[in-house]
């Protein structure tokens, strides 16, 4: 059995056991997205998973759901103000978030909550099914800890294990 078919039946589980549809996912493919006309980022320059409209709730006393765009590349979320991606409000690293939460369906919204390494709360809704930002991010977001915890595991391995042509050097030199 191929390797890339496992992965996609765990992420099928994954959407089902979610309640989204397992074809939300394929709406937009990774892309390099890259504008002569805008400066772009480290972050930017990744893989784009997903761009559309998000609504965002304020953090002022009224709480007034606010339009923004958002991309959502493999390494952030970015927030921008404009629909022409100069003015970025907000990037959420995928390193500052703890998880996607209180994901809630009522009427044409689905309501999420994203909450960041210093339990701050932030407040999304998006309309309809065909968008998911939820299970999106939420796959990011597994994506970016697996690949976090790969890379953390070499690196330790690397440190605790000398090199291999040190351990034929130590036998060498064992009577």
């Amino acid at each position: 059995m191929k390797k890339h078919t496992v992965s996609r039946r765990l992420q099928r589980r994954l959407y089902e056991a979610l309640g989204h549809s397992y074809s939300c996912l394929f709406v937009h493919k990774p892309t390099i997205h890259q504008n002569a006309d805008t400066t772009m980022t480290g972050s930017d320059l990744s893989h784009v998973l997903k761009e559309g409209e998000l609504e965002k709730r304020s953090d002022n006393l009224l709480q007034f759901w606010k339009r923004k765009t958002c991309v959502l590349t493999t390494d952030s979320l970015n927030i921008y103000t404009d629909n022409q991606k100069k003015n970025k409000s907000k990037e959420l690293k995928l390193q500052s978030i703890k998880k996607v939460d209180c994901v809630e369906r009522t009427g044409k919204f689905v309501y999420f909550t994203i909450v960041t390494t210093d339990n701050k709360e932030i407040d999304f809704r998006c309309s309809g099914e065909e968008n998911c930002w939820n299970a999106v991010i939420t796959m990011a977001l597994i994506d970016f800890q697996n690949r976090k915890a790969i890379q953390d595991f070499k690196t330790r391995q690397e440190t605790e294990n000398p090199s291999l042509g040190e351990q034929e050097r130590c036998k060498a030199r064992a009577p």
